[in-house]
Order: C-alpha cells, then sequence, then structure tokens
C-alpha cells in the first residue's frame, strides 16, 4: 500500500516539474524557439488548434521564426492569432510562410520575465508541498486504519519529505536555468 502512495506521489511531482519545463519554455528569452508559439492557438475551420498542430515551425536564425503553414489558406489566421497573443511579437506575412523577427530584450523587460519565472516555479513548488501533504494524509489514515505500523508510518513520511526536497530542489534548478538564459545578453 505504502508503494502505491509512493508511485501515486512520484508521478504526481514528476508531471508538476514536467508542466514547469513546459511554462519555462514558452517564455521569451531572447533567442527564438519555436516553444514560444505552443500556447497560441488559431480558429482553423470552426475549432481552436495550436499553431505547431498546422504549420512547420523552424529557426533559422537565432533571433528569427518561420512558419510555413501546410494549407495556405490560414496562413491570415495565424499571422492574427499571433498579434493577438501576449507576446508582443510582430511577424510578416509574405504569402507563403510567416516571419517573426525576435527582437533583443530590454533590461527591464529581462528582469519582468525573471519574476514571471520565479512566479511559476513557485506555483510548481506549491504544487509539489500539496502533493506532499496528499501522500502525508494517506499515510496517516493507513496507519489510523491499521493497516501499517507507526514506525512505518513515520518512515514513509521520511521518504514523502525526501521525494518533496528532491523535485523542489529540481524546480529550482530549472528556474535557475531559465532565469541564466533569460539574462543572458
Amino acid at each position: 500500500m505504502l508503494d502505491t502512495v509512493k508511485k501515486d506521489q512520484t508521478e504526481r511531482m514528476e508531471k508538476s516539474i514536467q508542466t514547469l519545463k513546459r511554462d519555462l519554455a514558452s517564455l521569451r528569452a531572447g533567442r527564438a524557439s519555436p516553444a514560444l508559439l505552443d500556447k497560441i492557438t488559431v480558429e482553423y475551420y470552426g475549432s481552436e488548434m495550436p499553431i505547431n498542430q498546422m504549420a512547420n515551425i523552424s529557426t533559422p536564425e537565432p533571433r528569427l521564426l518561420l512558419i510555413q503553414p501546410w494549407d495556405k489558406s490560414s496562413l491570415n489566421e495565424i499571422e492574427r492569432a499571433i498579434q493577438k497573443s501576449d507576446l508582443g511579437l510582430t511577424p510578416s506575412n509574405d504569402g507563403t510562410l510567416i516571419r517573426i523577427a525576435i527582437p533583443a530584450l530590454t533590461e527591464q523587460r529581462r528582469a519582468e520575465l525573471v519574476k514571471v519565472a520565479k512566479k511559476t516555479g513557485e506555483e510548481a513548488k506549491v504544487a509539489i508541498r500539496n502533493i506532499r501533504r496528499d501522500a502525508n494524509d494517506e499515510v496517516k489514515k493507513l496507519e489510523k486504519d491499521g493497516d501499517i505500523s507507526e514506525d512505518e508510518a513515520r518512515r514513509a513520511q521520511e521518504e514523502v519529505q525526501k521525494l518533496t526536497d528532491r523535485f523542489i530542489k529540481e524546480a529550482d534548478q530549472a528556474v535557475e536555468a531559465k532565469e541564466k538564459e533569460i539574462m543572458e545578453v
């Protein structure tokens, strides 16, 4: 029973870290990355679709994104969706593909992005701590029901704490790496 609690906790914490890394990847860091466009959806034949499912996205240069839609008729919709997004990027459409020049970040904008990255990291750590609380509650319930002894419950809670510490450290490292990437000129 303790194994299932530990396995569940580990899986949920890994998902939190994956979500954190995906969210950090979509933060603009001065250089072009196809992950910047991951959160942008486009109205296409009556349904919302992510850009990466409608087009080929490439980075031929460090500060340039090229979007080549598979269906040329979706070009204007993709351009509009990028303009409406909160990325602050201006796409240029040449009839067959969209170019997005990624401007250099100002020092003020870098500081704002670092704050956003830290906030995202803190949210992930809160999620991890909530998972720890759930696991500890489950261990206490098992102990109360008489399924495990007091010593086993204490050991299980120590293991839960070690796992939590490991994932919190991983979240901190991911945020730190993104912060360095953002501050890199």
